[in-house]
């Protein structure tokens, strides 16, 4: 058992078991103690814009032919456009399967307006195309990063990079610079990470303190369906992908079972965001291909988000007796396509991404959102585990469909036969060693680029 609490894994199930034990027996005390949750989640997100610019940056570099990290991004949307479409469809199946809403019988006027209003006034955020093309287009290069904007972060360090590397030998040095930067940030995300088990405390007494068993009384039928409903989309459909690729889902998780934890405890998969960046590579996947996937997929692969989207929205329907048609059905996926990529970063995400998709669906009430905030907290927990291991399996396979995977290396790891961890450094890419050596030839320039 000391042996077990010594590592962060045990740590943070300790945290876990604590924190729920806090918020019954002295609730009070629990919700004091939010501002630990609220303050790892802080310091994390603190370093992870710097850090993204500087892995997508050496990633590209290091890649050297521009084209590939063009084919890499292609093929992840492709990919991410593909697995939330059935993640959207996994909702509306199961809403209409079990009907959770179905004998609430709310009348929507008696519901009150006020407890929504901080939501539908970022609606237009989520909702008009052109205002979210434009919003990836940060103000300033400085501006991305002090608003900590994921996307935009990504947009700059794509074209830094890019820049970067055609430069050639006089962006060596600056290639040099970035990459230690990077270390360097790794190393304080690596402080930042001891004090998960507090962060984990903090979120999981204040939650139980607040909410309790009692809230969930009434909504519970929503939840239950929710989480089979994400448990049932990691097995089939992504362990079913990640096996076509040649890996194993229950060894991906288990690697990932730290990070999976102090999500499960910060209902954020921002908290781990370093972490699991540092962990795929690790895990034999090349840098480049690390640096894109996953900060896009924090927008565009929102996998367990999807499916809350349209599961919600059938769910608010059902409970306040509006008939859906096969049309309206239609409306509801056609515009759960559009809203659910690019939420993140916008205040209360998921609760403004379902007053646009219902805004757009004129037959149901916009109102019958303040049916679901009370659990809003508990459904997170699930949708936060869900779209992090999505990313994660979107990660590897698209790592494998490129061949930017070290295969063997990632069975050793998945199978316990590596010690790489979220602090192990792999193999330093060609930028630095090359420099240390002075060998490293100029990064290759496109032909037409």
């Amino acid at each position: 058992m000391p042996r077990f609490l010594r590592s962060l894994f045990g740590q943070v199930v300790a945290a876990l078991v604590l924190g729920v034990v806090v918020g019954i027996l002295w609730p009070g005390f629990g919700v004091a103690l939010k501002p630990l949750g609220d303050g790892f989640i802080k310091l994390i997100k603190m370093a992870i814009a710097p850090l993204v610019f500087g892995v997508v940056v050496q990633g590209i570099v290091g890649a050297g032919d521009l084209r590939k990290v063009g084919r890499v991004g292609l093929k992840a949307l492709i990919y991410f456009e593909a697995v939330t479409t059935l993640a959207l469809v996994l909702g509306l199946v199961l809403a209409y399967v079990v009907r959770p809403g179905e004998g609430m019988g709310i009348d929507p006027a008696s519901l009150d307006a006020k407890a929504i209003a901080g939501y539908t006034a970022n609606v237009g955020q989520v909702t008009n195309t052109t205002e979210f093309l434009l919003k990836l287009i940060p103000t300033t290069i400085f501006d991305a990063f002090a608003r900590g904007d994921i996307l935009q972060v990504l947009i700059v360090a794509v074209l830094f990079g890019a820049g970067l590397s055609l430069l050639g030998e006089s962006g060596r040095p600056l290639a040099a610079s970035i990459e230690r930067i990077t270390a360097v940030l790794f190393k304080v995300i690596g402080l930042i990470v001891r004090l998960a088990p507090l962060g984990v405390l903090g979120a999981v007494a204040f939650t139980v303190g607040r909410y309790g068993a009692g809230s969930l009384a009434q909504l519970a039928k929503l939840v239950a369906v929710f989480y089979v409903g994400v448990a049932l989309f990691v097995v089939v459909v992504l362990g079913g992908i990640l096996r076509a690729s040649g890996f194993s889902l229950v060894k991906l998780l288990a690697y990932l079972r730290e990070e999976l934890l102090v999500v499960a405890g910060t209902a954020s998969s921002d908290s781990v965001l370093p972490q699991v960046m540092r962990k795929l590579e690790a895990l034999g996947i090349r840098a480049s291909t690390v640096g894109l996937v996953i900060p896009t997929g924090y927008s565009f692969n929102l996998d367990a988000f999807s499916l809350y989207l349209t599961l919600a929205t059938v769910f608010i329907a059902q409970a306040t007796g509006t008939p859906l048609g096969f049309s309206d059905l239609a409306l509801i996926l056609g515009i759960s396509l559009l809203t659910s990529k690019g939420a993140h970063g916008v205040p209360g995400s998921a609760i403004v991404v379902l007053a646009a998709t219902l805004s757009a669906v004129p037959s149901i009430p916009v109102i019958g959102l303040v049916l679901v905030l009370s659990v809003d907290w508990f459904v997170g927990i699930a949708r936060a585990l869900g779209n992090l291991v999505g990313n994660c399996v979107a990660t590897v396979v698209v790592a494998a469909w490129e061949g930017d995977i070290d295969r063997e290396r990632a069975h050793r790891v998945l199978n316990g036969e590596d010690p790489a961890s979220a602090g192990t450094v792999p193999a330093a890419p060609a930028v630095e060693r090359g420099a240390a050596a002075g060998q490293l030839p100029a990064p290759a320039i496109p032909q037409g680029h």
